[in-house]
């Protein structure tokens, strides 16, 4: 599953490199592909509908199962800091994971469910000046809706996207 990750991000890298990118000298963006790393991996597409909102979409990849979750996040920039924004919003998710991802059992008896939940996001996004990178750091708490699931404050991670 990494191999396939890392085969899309290195096509993606490729492809975007290639573009001409209109935000290359501009401290902000309208829409930015990349990856997502936490203890997994995800590829992570963010576009603005204006210059306070923004929409996300994650695909997350690791050993447990997969997870897509869908952000509607509310920008605002931090003052005296050019590229530097703060955010904020709510989300939902699906996912399907092993029997591993919250329980210990032998390899014999490996199971997969599904699990949908409510999302939550606060974090920061900065878009260099001189270069089309955009980078994010945040935190995703959300509550699942499975059996034996609830809460969970694992979610997050550091965002290195190409902008367009």
């Amino acid at each position: 599953m990494k191999t396939a990750v890392l085969t899309v991000f290195i096509l993606l890298t490729v492809t975007a490199v290639q573009a001409q990118s209109r935000s290359a000298h501009s401290s902000s963006y309208v829409t930015a592909l990349g990856v997502k790393v936490w203890d997994g991996a995800g590829i992570t597409l963010k576009h603005f509908f204006n210059d306070r909102k923004a929409g996300e979409g994650i695909a997350y990849f690791w050993h447990d199962g997969f997870r897509l979750t869908g952000l509607y996040e509310i920008h605002g920039p931090i003052s005296g800091a050019p590229g530097l924004q703060w955010y904020i919003g709510p989300g939902l998710h699906v996912g399907a994971y092993n029997d591993d991802h919250h329980h210990d059992h032998s390899e014999s008896d490996h199971h997969s469910h599904g699990s949908f939940g409510i999302d939550g996001v606060i974090g920061l996004d900065y878009k260099f000046n001189s270069a089309p990178i955009n980078l994010s750091l945040d935190w995703q708490p959300s509550f699942e809706f499975a059996e034996g699931h609830g809460f969970v404050g694992s979610w997050g991670g550091l965002g290195i996207r190409y902008t367009f």
